[in-house]
């Protein structure tokens, strides 16, 4: 049970119930971490907000599953690690194998692989990052603005990851438990 208010639609907050049902018409459900973080309407924009712009970002969706999966399996995150492995699979598409890649830090794609290793990286450094890093991410055929988006799909993944450990966010996927690689 969640250690804070999963609201219904009809018991959010007022300002927050228009994303809520936006979520339920394009998801079909309103997953539990959207309902968590409604209790803060603010929260809600702010997070739904950053997930927009990134998803019109120029990284392709594979890749900010991929980045996601590492991130939550790296902060121990149960739910965004169940979230993310359920959406690699049904909307990115991603194999058993690269999924596992994923959560260790990697990829079996050599240009994903640069972004994985970079957003580990970034996590278990807490942002501070070796020249090294950047110049494999320039080689791997990453700019500066694709950069810059690694770092902000680091910061929304850890955000959600945060906030569902804090709240002991109910699972609504199918479940899968991190490895708990130390950060």
């Amino acid at each position: 049970m969640s250690r804070l208010n999963t609201p219904t639609i009809e018991t959010a907050p007022a300002a927050a119930r228009p994303a809520l049902e936006g979520a339920r018409k394009s998801l079909g459900m309103v997953p539990n971490m959207f309902r968590v973080i409604a209790n803060s309407p603010a929260a809600l924009d702010g997070y739904l907000g950053l997930h927009a712009a990134l998803s019109r970002g120029a990284l392709d969706a594979k890749t900010r599953e991929r980045i996601a999966l590492a991130v939550a399996d790296l902060n121990g995150c149960n739910y965004c690690l169940s979230a993310h492995t359920y959406l690699g699979k049904n909307v990115a598409k991603l194999d058993e194998a690269e999924i596992a890649a994923n959560r260790s830090g990697a990829s079996n794609d050599a240009k994903a692989d640069v972004a994985v290793r970079l957003a580990t990286a970034i996590v278990r450094q807490r942002g501070h990052i070796d020249d090294a890093a950047l110049t494999a991410a320039r080689a791997a055929g990453f700019g500066d603005a694709e950069i810059v988006e690694i770092v902000a799909h680091v910061a929304l993944n850890t955000l959600t990851n945060y906030i569902n450990e804090v709240a002991g966010t109910e699972i609504d996927f199918p479940a899968v438990s991190p490895a708990l690689h130390a950060a």
